[in-house]
């Protein structure tokens, strides 16, 4: 049977963790059908397409999906679940709220942040903030399963997979769409990075961490910290990397004043090249580094940061 991968979109493209949920896919059987639920989701549609593995495209029209509502969503997925062994998602904000309801109402259970396909039926996933990996095998006939985007290398694009109109549904009404306040920035987006500069309580106020704006910015990377500095109101809850937070595997990732807590390695130790910057030589952070500084992160970073600048 087919792979039904669920595509969180803009409206007019698909998250580009969609192309590490077709990837994923791939790996549990050969014919992949996106679905891209939305109104005026035509765009998208294209994008989600153009995703190579992709053997069709699913487009289902209707005002109740405009907001990405998981009370409406659910229902249509799950009306056309019979026709697939497997329901895919990427473990983010729209996987983790709509996955979950999805498995409730098959009646079967979800494997959560899959990071390693073994066969069709058998999984690895990430238990004990990553400290161990359990293999799990699942017997229900329909498969909900949310993959760890960074775990699964994006398809390339170049495909040009048919679009299919699908019947929507009307709105739920358990739920409605009030606002969104969305933070706005220039700099990549966490998730996506290919370089990332996370600081940690260590940096002792939100004012600080300009600091790590002006190395970030001269980097081109993004911006993130540990749950330490969030809680403690330096920066907002969107840069937060770790268990609770994003899962990020950049190439470069520069952790400065950071402990290394555990919450906090379970989101960032898949990273490629990892450099710490802290003045306790015991930190645990230093057990994952590739690279480790120990010294005064006010006195580093401004010198790293001119290093930068004139390369």
């Amino acid at each position: 049977m087919a792979i039904l991968v669920v595509a969180a979109h803009d409206g007019k493209t698909v998250r580009a963790n969609v192309s590490s949920a077709v990837a994923a896919a791939t790996q549990m059987g050969s014919d992949v059908h996106v679905l891209v639920a939305g109104s005026n989701a035509g765009e998208a549609a294209k994008s989600a397409a153009a995703i190579a593995g992709v053997a069709k495209v699913l487009q289902a029209e209707d005002a109740a999906y405009a907001n990405w509502l998981a009370e409406d969503i659910a229902p249509l997925v799950v009306k056309l679940a019979p026709g697939y062994s497997h329901i895919v998602m990427a473990a983010d904000s729209v996987g983790k709220n709509i996955a979950p309801r999805v498995a409730a109402l098959l009646d079967v259970a979800q494997i959560s942040e899959a990071i390693q396909v073994v066969s069709p039926d058998t999984f690895v996933r990430p238990i004990y903030a990553g400290n161990a990996m359990a293999t799990v095998q699942s017997g229900d006939k329909i498969k909900v399963v949310t993959i760890r985007p960074t775990n699964f290398k994006a398809g390339a694009g170049g495909g040009s997979a048919p679009i299919e109109q699908t019947a929507g549904g009307a709105a739920s009404g358990l739920s409605s769409f009030v606002g969104a306040e969305l933070s706005k920035s220039e700099r990549p987006e966490l998730t996506s990075a290919k370089i990332v500069v996370s600081g940690g309580r260590g940096l002792a106020s939100g004012e600080n961490f300009k600091m790590l704006e002006a190395l970030a910015d001269k980097l081109g990377a993004g911006l993130g910290a540990s749950r330490a500095a969030v809680d403690a109101g330096y920066v907002p809850n969107d840069y937060q990397v770790g268990q609770t937070g994003k899962v990020v595997a950049p190439d470069l990732y520069i952790a400065i004043g950071i402990s290394g807590a555990i919450q906090h390695l379970a989101g960032m130790k898949d990273s490629k090249t990892i450099v710490a910057i802290n003045k306790d030589e015991e930190a645990p952070i230093f057990q994952v580094a590739d690279y480790g500084i120990v010294g005064d992160l006010f006195q580093i970073v401004p010198e790293l940061t001119a290093a930068v600048e004139k390369k």
